[in-house]
């Protein structure tokens, strides 16, 4: 017994609804989620992309690295990948997988700042292309390959 003369085991039994509740909601938020990162932005939605942003073929390699345009770039370390819903995109979860984007390189260092997953509709608008990135990858020499 506690200091309210209640059995130790009350306070659960008491919120075991809360808790049946909360696993419920998550497993279905689990099992909706996928759903719902396929879903086109809504009626009117219309991404700002900057101006200097490129259309290109990005495929995460590690966190840290990519293929950009069939060739490796590496990523600044506060590159931001968002989804078609304009949200956020954690960088581990989309290991290996490629998407058409358009992104924004740093002027300065060369390495991948922004990319944007793009819907089918925004891939069918016609922006410019960059075919000619070069890797901002060094090897022990200091050389840049390309």
């Amino acid at each position: 017994m506690n200091r309210c003369n209640t059995p130790a085991s009350a306070p659960i039994s008491r919120h075991r609804h809360t808790w049946l509740a909360a696993l419920a909601c998550g497993a279905l938020m689990s099992v909706a989620m996928p759903a719902a990162a396929q879903v086109e932005p809504g009626l009117g939605m219309n991404r700002p992309f900057p101006e200097a942003a490129l259309r290109g073929t990005l495929t995460l390699s590690t966190t840290a690295e990519a293929v950009l345009n069939g060739k490796p770039i590496r990523m600044a370390p506060g590159m931001r990948l968002f989804s078609p819903q304009n949200t956020l995109v954690m960088a581990h979860t989309v290991l290996g997988q490629t998407f058409k984007v358009n992104y924004v390189l740093e002027a300065s260092t060369g390495m991948l700042h922004a990319a944007w997953i793009l819907t089918e509709r925004e891939a069918a608008q016609p922006r410019k292309g960059s075919d000619s990135t070069t890797s901002n990858i060094t090897t022990g020499s200091g050389a840049v390959l390309k």
